[in-house]
């Protein structure tokens, strides 16, 4: 009986031994604790570190910057300029082509201008035939023949805005008249027209040829 209180007695004190230095442990820390301690060894002063930083790579940076805006700035002007100047060389080819069209003509009426002025002639000089009673019945029926063909040539020009230049009795344009010589007269002003020796005309408004002719000057005093 004691025996065996004795050996109780020692199992006893054993688990009381083992107990004992589980009290004594300390507690562990919790997760929450782990991550704040953690975290607290990671705290980092970016403050002090841009303070830190070099400052050649950031103006490195901003020259950079304003070299590339100033080279933006360029290449949008000189886009806009080439737009203009396209834009302009369009109008001017539009123009020149539709002077080209409308003054084509010039060229060909000139030529056929000497073919009128020979029929012109041809009229005078029937007329003054028939003035002085030497032109047959035939030859006013010719004359006739070729007023309807001068007539008809004026109107073909007219269709082509070919119009002859007015210039009997009119002051002296030296845009539109090429005096031949000056003539004393009382009757008009100085620097009319007096007289036409061969018509002119214009195309729209271009000259195609003047018109010759004799202009008025002052009648000398008596």
């Amino acid at each position: 009986m004691s025996h065996f209180k004795k050996r109780f007695n020692n199992d006893k004190n054993k688990e009381k031994d083992a107990s004992a230095p589980e009290q004594d442990k300390p507690e562990e820390q919790s997760t929450e604790e782990k991550q704040e301690t953690a975290s607290e060894d990671l705290e980092v002063d970016f403050g002090d570190a841009l303070k830190d930083a070099p400052e050649e790579p950031v103006k490195e940076a901003e020259d950079e910057l304003s070299a590339l805006k100033r080279e933006l700035a360029e290449a949008k002007d000189k886009t806009l300029r080439t737009f203009a100047e396209l834009e302009n060389y369009r109008k001017r080819s539009a123009r020149t082509l539709q002077d080209e069209l409308k003054y084509a003509n010039m060229s060909l009426i000139r030529d056929m201008l000497p073919v009128m002025d020979n029929l012109l002639r041809a009229i005078e000089a029937a007329q003054k035939q028939a003035e002085s009673g030497e032109l047959t019945e035939q030859g006013k029926a010719l004359l006739d023949g070729v007023k309807m063909v001068v007539e008809q040539f004026n109107t073909v020009l007219g269709k082509h805005n070919c119009t002859p230049i007015e210039a009997v009795n009119q002051p002296f344009d030296p845009n539109f008249h090429q005096a031949i010589t000056q003539m004393p007269s009382a009757d008009v002003e100085p620097n009319t027209v007096l007289m036409e020796t061969q018509k002119g005309y214009v195309l729209h408004d271009r000259v195609v040829r003047p018109s010759q002719v004799i202009v008025s000057c002052e009648a000398p005093k008596e």
